[in-house]
């Protein structure tokens, strides 16, 4: 087997490493929280009653990725969250997230919410599509 490379002294190409693998600090003793992954799509009357768009709940065609993680005991200064296109890193002093996402985010542009009641960090996260029939807009 011949691996092709620029530099013939790197044993991987930059392709091959998987994004976020430099947060992966597997000697970290601090425990994951629970978290869900949920998505929400935007639709109108035309959707629901009309089914003028070619839009079905399938994750196909949600525009939004939302991420609940349960934090107890944390105060919303205490939380420290990176995003990336692919990755959530979220570290507090107890607890500690690296989240590969399901698909790639617009990490510049999302929204994060503290819901203290509750101890759940809320994070919306717009999905970064490619445009295909269902993805037109």
């Amino acid at each position: 087997f011949q691996a092709k490379s620029e530099n013939g002294k790197t044993i991987w190409d930059t392709e091959e490493v998987p994004e976020g693998s430099e947060f992966d600090d597997t000697w970290d003793p601090r425990e994951q929280p629970e978290y869900q992954i949920l998505f929400k799509q935007c639709v109108g009357t035309e959707d629901v009653f009309f089914g003028m768009s070619r839009k079905d709940p399938s994750t196909a065609c949600c525009e939004d990725m939302v991420i609940k993680i349960k934090l107890p005991d944390t105060k919303y200064s205490d939380i420290t969250l990176d995003i990336q296109d692919k990755v959530l890193d979220l570290r507090t002093p107890q607890k500690k997230l690296l989240l590969h996402l399901p698909y790639q985010v617009d990490s510049k542009n999302g929204k994060a919410r503290f819901l203290s009641e509750e101890e759940t960090l809320e994070v919306t996260l717009r999905v970064s599509r490619k445009f295909d029939y269902i993805n037109f807009a």
